[in-house]
């Protein structure tokens, strides 16, 4: 698998037309079919590391959820020389399959809430936001991110269910222009790290447009000598998990920080759902005290401010929901999806 996405991923490199890659399936995949010993075996034996295999190597992650979870009467076997499983196994190899994936930091669940044909409008709509191409009105908007304040203490880690935890760090950088934010992301897990810059645009034909771009170890630290002293670097533990296959990032701010941070904890999904179906689809053993959404009281540009809220001119008071950022993700070559996998 790795021989052949390479393969095509150097062609995408020399490619000098624009260039999308779509990998059905990807390589952490593998894991759900063998036991977690087997996986950590290989790991070791090819000096292979999550981050590189899951984060670095795939710009965005679609899994479509089995017919056999959620749209049962839709699931056969008959005319499928390469399906054998039943809807129990096959509801649990899809669980595995996207459990795989969690932590990934472009991680979109596509379930079977919708008729067929909606749910292939919602996959072609996540993929077009991440590229940044308009799509207008001919898709429905059927997301929007949201942030909720969560209570601590956090409950024991087993109350929780498979989850992944990241270590992040945030710097701000000098920006263009007094609307325009820049920021480097620096994620990973044992000292294994992926490197990120992200430009935000707010109120560009409407919407706040975020141009993410993924960068080298080298360029990263480059770009740090940009950094701007009015902001504080932001610290958190990244727990990532799902929930009714719906995806989640729990955010746990850490020290070095300014005050209004210690303590702060915030869970971020992304939803079409209001009012009380929302509420049930959030989890249960957290302690979710509100919805903050749009807030800029918990905007991480107003927390990271090391001036006082009320004499700080950089405090960013006309925040739009962050869910109406289309998310521009560039590197130079390719993106691909992967069972739902968006790479490249």
């Amino acid at each position: 698998m790795i021989q052949i996405e390479n393969t095509y991923f150097e062609l995408g490199q020399v490619c000098k037309r624009n260039c999308l890659i779509i990998c059905d399936r990807g390589v952490m995949d593998a894991s759900a079919y063998l036991t977690k010993a087997h996986w950590e075996k290989m790991m070791s034996a090819n000096s292979w590391n999550p981050i590189e295999l899951r984060d670095n190597r795939y710009n965005q992650i679609l899994h479509l959820v089995s017919a056999a979870n959620g749209a049962e009467e839709f699931y056969t076997i008959e005319d499928h020389a390469c399906r054998s499983e039943g809807v129990e196994l096959a509801r649990d190899l899809d669980y595995k399959s996207a459990a795989a994936w969690i932590g990934h930091p472009y991680f979109d669940v596509i379930d079977n809430s919708t008729d067929f044909e909606t749910k292939m409008n919602r996959l072609i709509e996540s993929v077009c936001q991440k590229l940044g191409i308009d799509v207008g009105d001919r898709l429905k908007t059927t997301s929007r991110k949201l942030k909720f304040l969560v209570a601590g203490p956090l409950p024991p880690d087993t109350e929780f269910p498979a989850f992944q935890d990241f270590d992040v760090v945030h710097h701000y950088l000098q920006s263009s222009g007094p609307k325009v934010q820049a920021r480097l992301r620096k994620r990973g897990q044992k000292n294994h790290w992926s490197y990120i810059h992200t430009i935000r645009r707010p109120h560009l034909h409407g919407q706040s447009v975020e141009v993410k771009t993924q960068l080298t170890q080298r360029d990263y630290m480059n770009l740090l000598t940009q950094r701007d002293n009015a902001h504080f670097t932001i610290f958190k533990k990244r727990r990532c998990f799902l929930v009714n296959n719906q995806y989640f990032q729990l955010d746990i701010y850490k020290e070095p920080s300014h005050p209004r941070c210690k303590g702060l904890i915030l869970l971020e999904t992304y939803s079409s759902l209001t009012g009380d179906a929302l509420n049930s689809c959030l989890p249960k053993f957290l302690n979710i005290v509100k919805n903050v959404t749009g807030d800029p009281d918990y905007s991480m540009f107003n927390l990271s401010l090391r001036e006082d809220w009320s004499n700080s001119k950089k405090f960013c008071h006309s925040l739009h929901d962050e869910g109406d950022a289309i998310e521009k993700k560039t590197n130079g070559v390719s993106l691909s999806i992967v069972n739902g996998k968006m790479q490249g």
